[in-house]
């Protein structure tokens, strides 16, 4: 599974053809999390709330990268990395 972003500990990914609703997977110190595109988790053992307002605030930021590079991986396209927080 492609990672296309890290910050503060926190592993992006996102998986080529998966499954519908649009999402990306976390992982945390261990602890994963699938996500939506919005960054509100979907299922997942995450518990840290700073990390999940990270992935929250990420994910609002990088909205339209996340949509297209959706689109990218359920067409088997390589996604495209997206920026960190700073």
């Amino acid at each position: 599974m492609p990672t296309i972003s890290t910050f503060f500990g926190i592993a992006i990914r996102m998986y080529h053809n998966d499954h519908p609703p649009a999402h990306f997977h976390a992982e945390y110190q261990g602890k994963v999390g699938t996500f939506t595109i919005q960054g509100e988790m979907i299922v997942g053992d995450i518990r840290s709330v700073a990390a999940r307002r990270l992935i929250r605030e990420w994910a609002s930021l990088h909205r339209d990268e996340l949509e297209a590079n959706w689109e990218r991986a359920r067409r088997h396209l390589p996604v495209a990395r997206v920026k960190p927080l700073p």
